[in-house]
């Protein structure tokens, strides 16, 4: 636009030069020429838009009811192209100057009507759209005088032709400004939509993690926690009684201790078990397990037993089994973890509430699933009357649940009072690739 402004300038000074050669008011032509193109020239806040030209739009979603997309943004670009913020008397000046030295050269010479077209846009960048709309009036009646005084013949074309192209240069000025607005506001909601969604995706990552932490603390420390405090009770009852006894289920507390001291080392540093150190197997790993409860069952068993009254028997802790069944295959680090900790969680589930004297434990390579069965001759429970996770038990099976279903597999449990539990976890050897890692 600036281009054909000055392109204008030069053509309709070259025209007059042509056309009225040696006449008294050349000077005066050519420097006002000069003087109007270095008004144009100077830096005025209309060379760069500021990038909020028009007022506010009420905040909300783009997409309404009053129009959606397109109706809510050419809303709010007409009330601002309507009101727009007032012009700064700089502007105002450096506009009048402008349109008045414009104004002179028409009068003086008609051929330099046509340069009102760049002035039409320069009006409207600068002015809110009522005063625009004036100015652009006002320059079209001088186009309209000047076109009448160069036609040797009145001519209705040239009444009609000036308003027309002066309407036109309106119309698509303001449709551009309101695209352009309507961009802004869809740009603007998508930046907000974007900063959202990644809130919320850092709420759900968040919750997560501490999701996962809640079931790898319940896992281990908890577990571990409740193993020493039976041997410390232990001990202190037969302290007295029986003084080595109670030194072997304090030295038995001491290992466990030491076994959650590594736990919680490990999963300050990278929450892999240690149980996995070396590169250890899975199947190694749930067999020193079963072993180690078997021992901590044994100790809890022979501390109640040598304090419990004669009218009280004591009730002898479970024996546990391992048992491996197919070809082993190696197995995704997560895999391996999420077993593990599933039975932990299951027999310190079986020691504290089944009463049960034997459990076993199975890992079964199936082709293409990995399953781990835990059961139990205790006496058993109803599932469908297994307390929430709200409850101060329970947590364990939500938590068996929610690792399981991370990996992309199932956890069933088959249970009846007085008849044992059987505790199932599969998992798929290929996860699939729409599991996300919760880490």
């Amino acid at each position: 636009m600036h281009a054909a402004f000055f392109l204008l300038l030069a053509a309709s000074l070259v025209r007059f030069l042509l056309r009225h050669p040696g006449e008294s008011r050349t000077p005066w032509i050519i420097a006002l020429s000069i003087v109007l193109a270095l008004l144009y020239a100077l830096p005025s806040p209309t060379t760069t838009l500021p990038r909020k030209r028009f007022a506010p739009v009420p905040s909300g979603p783009v997409i309404g009811p009053a129009g959606g997309v397109a109706g809510g943004a050419a809303g709010g670009a007409a009330a601002g192209a309507s009101g727009g913020a007032a012009p700064t008397l700089r502007r105002l000046l450096w506009l009048g100057l402008v349109v008045a030295a414009w104004m002179v050269l028409v009068l003086l010479a008609p051929s330099f009507a046509w340069c009102a077209v760049p002035l039409f846009y320069t009006g409207l960048r600068t002015l809110p759209l009522r005063a625009a709309l004036a100015l652009v009036a006002l320059l079209t009646a001088f186009v309209v005088a000047a076109q009448v005084r160069l036609a040797e013949d009145f001519d209705p074309n040239l009444l009609l032709a000036p308003p027309a192209v002066a309407a036109l240069a309106t119309a698509v000025f303001v449709h551009m400004q309101r695209q352009a607005e309507r961009q802004r506001l869809l740009i603007d909601d998508l930046i907000r939509t974007r900063r959202e969604l990644a809130a919320t995706e850092r709420r759900e990552g968040t919750l997560a993690e501490r999701q996962r932490l809640s079931m790898e603390i319940h896992d281990t420390v908890a577990q571990g926690l409740s193993s020493q405090q039976m041997l410390l009770q232990a001990a202190d009852r037969t302290w007295d009684a029986d003084p080595a006894a109670a030194r072997s289920h304090v030295r038995a507390a001491t290992d466990i201790a030491a076994r959650g001291l590594a736990e919680a080392r490990r999963m300050v540093h990278d929450l892999a078990p240690p149980e996995f150190d070396g590169g250890a197997p899975l199947a190694d790993a749930l067999r020193a397990l079963a072993e180690r409860t078997s021992a901590e069952a044994a100790e809890a068993a022979e501390a109640a037993g040598s304090a419990a009254s004669p009218g009280r028997p004591a009730r002898p802790g479970p024996v546990v089994r391992f048992h491996l069944e197919g070809v082993p295959v190696p197995l995704p680090d997560r895999a391996q973890s999420a077993l593990l900790r599933i039975a932990q969680g299951a027999l310190a589930n079986v020691r504290e509430h089944a009463a049960a004297s034997t459990a076993a434990l199975t890992l079964s390579f199936l082709g293409d699933q990995v399953v781990l069965d835990i059961a139990d001759d205790g006496r058993g429970f109803a599932p469908a009357d297994t307390p929430g996770p709200g409850r101060v038990r329970g947590h364990g099976l939500p938590a068996m649940r929610a690792r399981v279903q991370q990996l992309g597999g199932t956890l069933t449990v088959e249970s009846a009072p007085g008849e044992g539990t059987v505790l199932s976890a599969a998992l798929p050897l290929q996860a699939p690739e729409n599991v996300e890692d919760p880490s």
